[in-house]
């Protein structure tokens, strides 16, 4: 193998980032994203407010209504079943992923789709989750309308002819901007996008998503007007009352958030034990979720306004109780049995009732400790600390109370992390067998660089070497499975392999030719001293070559040779320094 011209271009310039000018084209293609993931918000609302109006009051109409002001009696338990077996339906004879939350089918469509969604998800996902959240079930808009607004960005993206990261930019560029239309919290969406969904940081993915955001949160206004969506009068805590209160509130959210995930699976697991097919048992979670509005017909529905009496402070002890046991048993039940619906709101509602319970007994109103709630359950339950406190300020207009909502989702978090191996999202990706980390590091192949792990000074074979010589070498003295060759000054002119060798022998036409001779039509893969090695990991993938030749730019000279092996050190560097402890000196 000989160095070919094409591999010796001048190697690229090394820099903070990898981002290039696609970036400024993904930026643009997010503005069009942004704008339809916030109608498609809009369009979401609308189509649950007439499907409530249609199960429950038995008019067609788009206009606001509220399921605990109607009167059905025995009813009750029927429409939520009936809402239920139209899911069941759909997802039979439609697509299975309307199913769930949304949020897992994103993020497995991220990492193991190739961030392609389809049409038809496009369009049934919000009509199911309209059915059922309009039938009563016990869940809210944002998780369908994330994985809506990732269906538009994904299937704007698949109109282009873009890569599979490129894709998921603007996959998630939909999706965040699809919770900003319904919530306007640009931050948390933002925020929700590098937490949950990216995997990344980058510029690449990092200003095409805000700017989707930003487009959105400009278009919602127009669609659902600019005051926050959950308005409370302001209050004032001393410092140390507001953050302290916070953080107990934040600790046992993270301690709910842990139950809630556990039992949702249990249940689950229970569902899939029964003796019917799948499609009937959204049906039979909607019955329990009519048993439930029976109790107290405050646990149907999205609930948005009793987040609003909860920060209100309007609500009673006995309906805040209610809330959080029967809003919690109805919740579990239905999302278990597979029906269409968000985690959010439902969480909202549960970590708003755990603060304003636990507000009986601290300082202050009991609309700042739902705030506290509810920050640290989405905290806790998505493991998304920055998000649960960005979301709580800005749904309510707060933002002078950040301080204290981040000692709640951090405190949340903390407990989540330590007793939860995997949060309610992922739980449900791992039961398919996919493992996700959701820690960003910075990998060793990216920051280290060649001249720091490489062999130096390696051995070299001349290129005037007679390929008899060549063959005696490997067969007697060799302890490597390739060297580089090299001419004058010790410039690289390729590789010479133990294959090359048994081939050279097997042919014996080309004792007396030198060796040099006999690479120079061949191809020679190579890298510099100043090489990430992330970049010759990619070569050796590339070429299938195990020792890559390090060369001086300016000379062209072998100053050392990089293994596998050598890789797999630098790894080992990176383990060593994670969990090996010692005392430092002074």
């Amino acid at each position: 193998m000989s160095l070919n011209s094409t591999s010796a271009d001048k190697a690229r310039p090394l820099g903070d980032h990898s981002a290039d000018l696609r970036m400024i084209m993904l930026t643009a293609a997010a503005i069009p994203v942004g704008a339809g993931a916030a109608f498609g918000a809009w369009v979401l609302i609308r189509l649950i407010a007439v499907a409530t109006n249609l199960f429950w009051f038995g008019r067609l109409s788009s206009a606001h209504a509220e399921i605990t002001d109607a009167h059905l009696g025995l009813l009750m338990v029927a429409i939520p079943a009936i809402g239920g077996l139209m899911i069941g339906l759909m997802a039979l004879y439609g697509s299975e992923k309307i199913k769930g939350h949304g949020i897992p089918e994103a993020i497995e469509a991220i990492l193991y789709g190739e961030s392609r969604l389809s049409l038809k998800v496009a369009i049934l996902k919000p009509i199911s989750s309209a059915i059922s959240i309009g039938s009563g079930g016990p869940f809210g808009a944002e998780g369908p309308i994330i994985m809506t607004g990732g269906a538009i960005g994904s299937l704007f993206a698949q109109r282009f002819k873009l890569s599979a990261a490129e894709r998921k930019t603007l996959l998630v560029a939909g999706a965040a901007a699809g919770m900003t239309g319904i919530f306007g919290t640009p931050l948390a969406s933002v925020l929700l996008a590098i937490e949950v969904l990216l995997f990344e940081w980058k510029p690449r993915s990092f200003v095409p998503v805000v700017t989707a955001v930003l487009v959105s949160f400009a278009c919602r206004p127009m669609l659902f007007g600019s005051a926050a969506m959950f308005p409370f009068p302001a209050v004032a805590l001393d410092w140390w009352q507001a953050a302290s209160g916070s953080l107990v509130i934040g600790i046992l959210a993270g301690l709910e958030a842990a139950l809630l995930s556990v039992a949702l699976y249990k249940v689950e697991d229970l569902f899939h034990r029964l003796p019917v097919h799948w499609f009937w048992w959204p049906a039979l979670g909607g019955i329990v979720v009519g048993l439930g509005g029976l109790i107290d017909a405050h646990v149907l529905g999205a609930g948005y306004s009793n987040i609003q009496s909860l920060l209100d402070g309007s609500m009673t002890l006995r309906v805040v109780l209610a809330l959080l046991v029967v809003k919690a048993v109805v919740w579990l039940i239905a999302l278990g049995s597979g029906t269409s619906g968000g985690v959010l709101a439902p969480l909202l509602i549960l970590g708003g009732a755990l603060g304003v319970a636990l507000g009986q007994f601290l300082p202050g109103p009991a609309g700042f400790w739902a705030m506290a709630g509810m920050a640290g359950i989405m905290s806790g339950a998505m493991r998304a600390p920055l998000t649960g406190a960005f979301f709580a300020v800005e749904v309510t207009g707060h933002f002078g109370d950040l301080p204290a909502m981040t000692a709640a989702a951090v405190g949340a978090y903390a407990v989540s992390v330590l007793i939860m191996r995997r949060s309610i999202l992922t739980e449900k990706i791992a039961r398919r067998g996919r493992h996700i980390l959701q820690e960003y590091t910075v990998d060793p192949l990216d920051f280290l660089q060649a001249e720091q792990v490489m062999t130096p000074d390696p051995e070299t074979l001349p290129g005037d070497m007679p390929i008899r010589d060549v063959v005696a070498f490997f067969a007697d003295h060799a302890t490597h499975r390739s060297y580089p060759v090299v001419g004058k000054d010790d410039r690289l002119v390729g590789l010479v392999s133990r294959s090359d060798a048994l081939r050279w022998q097997v042919e014996r036409g080309q004792a007396d030719t030198p060796l040099a001779e006999v690479l120079s039509d061949a191809s020679q893969p190579m890298a510099y001293r100043h090489s990430p090695i992330g970049e010759v990991a990619d070569l050796m993938v590339e070429t299938g070559i195990g020792r890559v030749p390090i060369v001086d730019a300016d000379s062209g000279k072998v100053v050392g040779i990089l293994s596998r092996h050598d890789l797999l050190k630098a790894r080992g560097e990176r383990r060593r320094a994670e969990f090996e402890r010692e005392r430092g000196g002074l």
